[in-house]
Order: C-alpha cells, then structure tokens, then sequence
C-alpha cells in the first residue's frame, strides 16, 4: 500500500487533547473507530515475526507495511535510561546475560540484539526509548509504550521526560498492567493518554476506566471474545479498545465484527492485507 494510504488510515485513531480524570469522558483522549472505518494495526514489539522484536528493524519492517501503530516495551538501565525490551533479562533477544535493571546504558548499547534472529540482523543494537521515538516520528506513525514492570515515580519521570524531548505527547498511548505506573503517568504528564492492561476482564470495565481516568481499555482477544458485550459499553463511555495479541484471520475476523478499535499482532503485514481486502483498498 501506498504511503499515502497508511497515513490516511492511521488518522481514523488519533491521539489528541487532554485525558481528563473526572468520571465524565465524554471527550476522550483516543477517538473512537468511526462507523465504517478500518480497524487499527498496532505491530506487536514491530513486525516481530519478521525481524528481531523491538528493534528498529522490526520498527521499520511494521511501518513499511502499513502499520497504524508501534507497541513497544520499555524498561529501565541501572542509571534509569528507558530501553526497548520486552523481558526482564537481555537473555534471550541479545548475546547478553543478566536483568536489565542491573545493567548500565553504556552496557546495554553494545549489545547484539539481531543475531538471535538470523544472521542478517548481527549487530542490530537494543534502542532506548529516546532512538525508537525518534524513528517513529521521523516516519509519520504512533507508538503505545507499555511501562513493563513496576516503576518508580523516577523511573516514569524519566519516561516522561523522553516522549516530550521527542516531541511525541501527541502520538503516544502509555499502557501498563501495573496500575500503580499508570497514576504516576498522570501525576506527571497528564497530556499523556493512558491504557490499562488485563489479562482477564474486569466484572465492570466501565468503572474501572472511570476511576483511572482511562483513554483505553487493552485486554487479552481470546478474555474480550468471552464478553463481547463490553466493547460497547467501553464506547458509549468514550473508552478505546484494543485487543492483544492476534494472529489469525479468524480471530481478527471475530474482533472487527465486534468493533473493537485496534488488534495488536505479531503479523502486521497479513493483517493490514486483510484489513484493506474487508475494506476494499
């Protein structure tokens, strides 16, 4: 698809305004999928079936196909400067040992995070969060940052701090599981849209966003199929949804019907061609 079409398609949900904490959120923060729009591709750590996750290949990779959006994990250096990783160690995406957390920046840049991948991809390094921002907005998309693990309020200001020094408080959704990080998130930057994780669905999700001021509200596919019925009542109180992480046409099929705005996937190139074919493109 041509550039010019992604663009069009990735204003159908945009980032904009203000996340207000009053149980009102008749304006929301992430605007709701319009009647007949396509649904949104969020790339999963990037096009990571195709390229070592959260790097800037995989970057590339999920934007050259049409991705919508980003998702990527963020954790911090022993020094507290926020890199893109997924797990609690280096181990398995790059040929280093050891928590994150304990490791320092200037360690953590040396790393070899492809080679794990396939050989094409030796000496792609792990990006912090500053590099993968500025990337992003170098080409024109949007990134949902998930605080991964518990944060400190220093540890979030420094999160904080990154988005707005990449000029990024407009194209960025912060999603954590971890409640705690999301309040921290609106203490610090209330211009900054914010989504709960969950694995399983809250007895009455509606509330639950109300209480944390929530712009989305982001639970596993296969808990959301469960209780179709929520989608709706999240929209009629101007809350987003986005589903994690689907890679079947069948289950993508399944979350279209039910409205959902986004679906999170590994295979972002498949799911934008199977977007654009239900929508003619």
């Amino acid at each position: 698809m041509r550039r010019t079409s992604v663009f069009a398609l990735s204003a159908v949900l945009v980032l904009a305004g203000l996340v207000t904490p009053s149980a009102a959120l008749a304006k929301p923060a992430v605007p709701l999928r319009a009647p007949g729009a396509p649904v949104v591709v969020v790339a999963h750590r990037g096009a990571s079936a195709s390229a070592p996750e959260n790097t800037l290949p995989a970057t590339r990779l999920a934007l050259e196909a049409g991705s919508d959006w980003i998702e990527t994990d963020t954790q911090p250096s022993r020094d507290g400067v926020p890199f893109v990783l997924h797990d609690r160690t280096v181990t398995r995406t790059t040929n280093g040992t050891g928590a994150i957390r304990k490791l320092t920046s200037a360690r953590l840049t040396r790393l070899d995070a492809g080679s794990w991948f396939a050989r094409k991809y030796a000496g792609t390094r792990l990006p912090t969060l500053a590099q993968q921002l500025a990337y992003v907005r170098r080409h024109n998309g949007r990134v949902l940052v998930e605080i991964k693990g518990a944060h400190t309020k220093t540890q979030i200001l420094a999160v904080v701090r990154v988005i707005r020094a990449q000029r990024m408080t407009g194209r960025v959704l912060v999603q954590s599981f971890d409640e705690v990080s999301l309040r921290r998130v609106r203490q610090a930057a209330p211009e900054l849209p914010i989504a709960l994780l969950r694995t399983t669905i809250d007895r009455d999700p509606v509330a639950v966003s109300r209480r944390l001021g929530l712009a989305a509200y982001n639970p596993k596919g296969s808990a959301l199929l469960t209780r179709p019925a929520v989608v709706a009542r999240l929209h009629a109180a101007g809350v987003a949804v986005f589903a994690w992480t689907e890679d079947s046409p069948a289950r993508w099929k399944r979350l279209d019907t039910i409205r959902v705005d986004g679906i999170i996937t590994n295979r972002p190139a498949d799911l934008v061609h199977w977007r654009n074919r239900q929508v003619g493109i």
